[in-house]
């Protein structure tokens, strides 16, 4: 079985019940969600531990601070730049594709949701004749880090 399978797919050959499988599914889901707070406390110790290491290291330091200041310096001289008439209209066309671009991805996941939805179909034949498949990411957030809208 692959990752794209539903877990619940053939209860009738495992005679298991949609209930027990869905009770299977939130235990799975729940120790994973167990294990991936556990690895993000222990790298978190970890990074620390490799952060101390590489800013108690002279040479290191140095050369961090070498960086700090030719990034300062970068960062100006990209500002001056930026002050340029004719860079300052490109600067702000890409901006404004940027926008446009995320509003447009936006949207098109709304109306691909959709057009699954009320199609059945995963697949999507695009203007170029090629099919492509939708596909879906999902993830945890905890209520109290969501935005309300």
């Amino acid at each position: 079985m692959n990752d794209d399978t539903p877990i619940a797919a053939d209860t009738s050959r495992t005679g298991t019940s949609g209930a027990e499988v869905l009770l299977n599914l939130e235990q799975l889901v729940k120790s994973h969600i167990t294990s991936i707070d556990s690895i993000k406390v222990e790298l978190k110790k970890n990074r620390e531990m490799l952060d101390d290491v590489l800013n108690n290291d002279a040479t290191y330091k140095a050369h961090s601070e070498k960086a700090k200041e030719a990034a300062k310096v970068r960062a100006a001289t990209k500002s001056q730049i930026l002050k340029n008439p004719s860079v300052l209209t490109v600067s702000e066309k890409v901006k404004e594709m940027r926008t446009d671009l995320k509003d447009k991805q936006t949207a098109l996941s709304d109306y691909l949701r959709e057009y699954q939805r009320m199609s059945g179909s995963s697949e999507i034949t695009g203007e170029d004749g090629e099919v492509r498949e939708i596909v879906y990411v999902a993830k945890l957030v905890k209520r109290s880090s969501r935005q309300v809208k």
